[in-house]
């Protein structure tokens, strides 16, 4: 799970450095034909990870997901975010990950209720299956953002 995890930063490592060569205007503007936009797609990456390793698996009920009402499934954009929450996210995108290893590590995720995302369909009955599913989900949101970033820039 070491590679897992180590790929996992290193792809969202890639989608800040696409954050940090927008303005917030830019991250925040919806592209004709999509209900979300940029930003939208990066915090959700974010909050799902956390829900889905934390909350989803039945490991840690009370658990509190930062900004998850912004940017769980289901939601879309509703306000301007600021650079502040962008900075925010940044840090959250690498730090949430890095505590989930550790937590990963420290055998936390030893039982788990399983469950199938709506997004995949399967059932996943080990953390290890929902935290390489989070890799392929993680990717999806960054190749959505990548196709936003090619419309506002002919805009």
């Amino acid at each position: 799970m070491e590679k897992t995890f180590k790929y996992i930063i290193q792809a969202r490592k890639a989608f800040i450095r696409l954050v940090d060569s927008l303005t917030v205007e830019q991250l925040n503007h919806i592209p004709a034909g999509f209900n979300n936009n940029i930003i939208w797609n990066f915090g959700h990456i974010v909050v799902a990870t956390q829900g889905l390793c934390y909350l989803r698996t039945g490991v840690q009920s009370d658990y509190i997901v930062k900004y998850g009402a912004a940017y769980t499934k289901g939601t879309k954009p509703t306000y301007n975010v600021s650079q502040e929450e962008v900075d925010d996210l940044k840090i959250l995108a690498i730090q949430t990950v890095e505590q989930i290893e550790k937590d990963y590590n420290a055998g936390i995720f030893t039982d788990i209720t399983p469950f199938a995302t709506d997004t995949y369909k399967e059932v996943m009955p080990t953390i290890e299956d929902v935290i390489t599913t989070t890799v392929g989900h993680d990717n999806l949101h960054f190749g959505y953002a990548l196709a936003q970033r090619r419309i506002i820039k002919k805009d």
